[in-house]
């Protein structure tokens, strides 16, 4: 009984040559299928061209492939990311070299200011030990290990906006000021009266 034949070749060892060849093929298509399914994710975001890539390199064996290997990103997605990343750590410390921006306004400002010159809104609170410039989310000041509360710093924005009340004086201060004896002081008259007679003037 003859073994089938392969492309028309009735020898045995050649049929099977063209055999393990056409399954070597096969392989490798599938193969080159699922690489381009893993290297799209890598480097594509959008589902839709990942799969369009996908059914390219199905439909069309070795061609789909080499086409999208062509057209495809230069960079991974992570490659991407990280340098994004390093991007916007390196403007960060150019931003803290150069100075800082107001967050009402956006004026420049110093990173020792406390308010800002253009609009006039208080940007950090002053240490009452060291009188640094504070950062509102600091709990301790850095230069003299003075400790920040939050209520000190309302009290003291509240204080620095509303003016300084008279200095009191004490209570009899007022009355010996007008000439008028303090309080719990016997008037003149008053002690004669209540010792007895006034001795008469001498003679």
């Amino acid at each position: 009984m003859r073994s089938l034949a392969l492309f028309g070749i009735e020898n045995n060892a050649l049929s099977l040559v063209a055999g393990l060849l056409v399954l070597f093929l096969a392989a490798l298509w599938l193969a080159l299928v699922f690489y381009t399914y893993m290297d799209s994710r890598r480097r594509i975001a959008d589902p839709m061209l990942v799969g369009t890539a996908v059914v390219a390199a199905l439909v069309f064996p070795f061609v789909g492939t080499v086409v999208y290997m062509i057209v495809r990103p230069p960079e991974y997605l992570e490659d991407v990311r990280e340098r994004e990343l390093e991007i916007q750590a390196a403007e960060a410390r150019l931003s803290q070299l150069e100075g800082d921006v107001c967050p009402y306004c956006d004026f420049e400002v110093d990173k020792d200011f406390l308010r800002c010159p253009s609009c006039l809104r208080r940007l950090k609170e002053q240490c009452r030990t060291c009188a640094k410039p504070l950062d509102p989310r600091w709990k301790i000041c850095p230069y003299c290990e003075a400790e920040v509360s939050s209520g000190q710093s309302r009290g003291r924005s509240r204080a620095a906006g509303r003016p300084s009340a008279p200095r009191s004086r004490p209570p009899g201060a007022s009355r010996v000021a007008a000439g008028a004896p303090p309080v719990g002081a016997p008037a003149v008259g008053e002690g004669a009266q209540a010792g007895g007679a006034v001795s008469p003037p001498a003679g």
